[in-house]
């Protein structure tokens, strides 16, 4: 089974969280496109109007079982191991869903004044279609 995140690939911040997750999973479960491969995402009917409420994954034996935002974090925790104890205990403290949906709308519209932005769109060696290759700046 694959997912599908789409990410900022221009953002330091989403490129570093990406290469995390690239680490950790090694390509079993996801796979990766920026939201600035439009070719790509129209295939999914994605704008680029959609991808500026964050990043998004997508499910991919069922396209239409789709994630944005800090549901998309939440969905990425809680495929890893063990991610769903942690989901899980996130969504049961009151309010704690309310406040970590803030803090990503924070982060997400001030990623680049906070984080930077990259000179080069960062291409995962896990991408959608298998063609990408590494860009490690």
């Amino acid at each position: 089974m694959n997912y599908y995140v789409i990410y900022d690939g221009n953002c330091h911040l989403c490129v570093t969280l990406v290469q995390l997750l690239e680490t950790l999973d090694r390509g079993n479960l996801f796979r990766y496109t920026s939201m600035q491969d439009e070719q790509t995402l129209s295939q999914w009917g994605i704008t680029p109007e959609d991808c500026e409420q964050g990043m998004i994954v997508i499910d991919g034996n069922t396209p239409s079982g789709r994630w944005q935002g800090s549901a998309a974090a939440e969905e990425i925790g809680r495929l890893l191991p063990l991610g769903n104890v942690f989901v899980e205990a996130y969504r049961a403290l009151p309010g704690m869903k309310w406040v970590g949906d803030r803090f990503y709308e924070q982060i997400r519209d001030n990623r680049y004044t906070l984080f930077g932005k990259r000179s080069q769109t960062y291409q995962s060696a896990y991408c959608v279609d298998g063609s990408c290759k590494t860009d490690k700046e």
